[in-house]
């Protein structure tokens, strides 16, 4: 999506890069120039057993990454959080700290990190706090934002889900600045209900999450009227250091074929960003209460309007603010339309709006997995 973004071939060159350096930077944010013209991202992927990875080498984009910065070990965590965080991970964290320091040095003002992991297998859990304990070691202050899939209520892939995800929480609580946490199973259900795919594979899902990312980093990358930085959304979004976890959603999420009939103005797609059907965790923003709530518009978008859709959205009572907390909305205005993927099922509109709010219901996600990690506690099951 980057690259659609950006105008970069899958063969990280860019046919619009013809003027060498005075073109727009933007793309330097994510992606760092060699002198033979390739774009390489700034991005490492990292996993304990080969084939997710392996995926990457052979795929469309093999050309497009350094060699070094797909790392992965010889067996997997066995979705075992012990073994992701202190046996099999501990050999591999050091080389990829290694990989991590050579990147970050080539940047010339490091903002901070965005790290993806999933927090119910044995990899994403114990190896991914493992590494947020450590560049919390290395790098201290730099701000790290999290994209966290959670385990979902109905869809599972591991009996021992609850084990890991409790386990990495810890971290996840210490380490991070931001958390957006996700759930597969809202995804799906989105992709089944807006954009008609009987079966959604993790192909749709991953063009879902990347375009909320896409919209959180958008202003980073082009220019806009209310642009917002990334140290920014934890000053607005996290009362309390702890307090920092996050429901995402983005609106419109909408097939090609109805694109064209609908009008999708500023107070719609705003409207539908608050639908507790557009959240990407199972869980209902109507029972909890909002703390803070950032949003992000991209497009043809202009600040009268979203004043006038927020002033609107204000008058609802379905949407509560605690006390202590009475108008808790930021927003950001991005003049860049979101991208498609050619060949995707959602649809390029002109505008579009990415929602990221801390509310209490969040707590309905961790209530779920630790009624369940009780359960089996209790019983000491696959207790070794």
């Amino acid at each position: 999506l980057y690259c659609v973004e950006h105008g970069i071939q899958p063969d990280g060159k860019m046919p619009s890069d013809n003027s060498k350096g005075s073109e727009d930077d933007a793309f330097n944010t994510f992606f760092s120039e060699t002198s033979a013209g390739r774009h390489v991202p700034r991005a490492i992927f990292l996993d304990l057993e080969p084939n997710a990875i392996d995926e990457i080498r052979t795929g469309a984009y093999r050309q497009l990454f350094h060699p070094e910065q797909l790392i992965n070990g010889k067996e997997d965590a066995a979705n075992n959080y012990a073994r992701g965080h202190y046996t099999i991970g501990k050999e591999i964290v050091d080389l990829a700290l290694d990989r991590i320091r050579k990147l970050a040095d080539n940047c010339t003002g490091l903002q901070g990190f965005l790290v993806f992991n999933a927090v119910g297998g044995g990899t994403g859990s114990g190896l991914g706090s493992l590494l947020l304990e450590r560049l919390s070691v290395d790098y201290g202050k730099k701000s790290k934002l999290g994209f966290n899939i959670y385990p979902s209520p109905q869809v599972s892939t591991a009996v021992v889900e609850p084990y890991n995800c409790v386990l990495s929480t810890h971290s996840l609580l210490e380490h991070t600045d931001v958390a957006v946490i996700l759930d597969n199973e809202a995804i799906y259900d989105i992709c089944r209900r807006s954009l008609d795919v009987n079966r959604p594979t993790y192909n749709n899902l991953n063009r879902l999450i990347a375009q909320v990312v896409s919209s959180l980093t958008a202003s980073l990358r082009f220019d806009g009227a209310l642009n917002v930085d990334v140290t920014e959304f934890q000053t607005n979004l996290v009362p309390y250091p702890r307090i920092h976890f996050m429901l995402s959603s983005y609106a419109p999420i909408i097939t090609k074929a109805k694109s064209s009939h609908e009008q999708l103005t500023v107070a719609e797609i705003t409207n539908s960003a608050f639908e507790p059907a557009s959240m990407m965790v199972k869980c209902d923003p109507r029972h909890g209460k909002y703390m803070a709530c950032c949003l992000m518009y991209r497009g043809d978008v202009i600040p009268k309007d979203v004043n006038a859709a927020v002033a609107l959205i204000k008058t609802k009572r379905t949407i509560q603010f605690v006390d202590w907390s009475p108008t808790g909305f930021k927003c950001g205005i991005n003049y860049r339309p979101p991208a498609g993927i050619p060949g995707a099922d959602l649809a390029a509109t002109k505008r579009a709006v990415c929602m990221i709010s801390n509310s209490t219901a969040i707590q309905e996600v961790f209530h779920r997995i630790d009624s369940k990690f009780d359960m089996m506690y209790a019983k000491r099951a696959f207790v070794h």
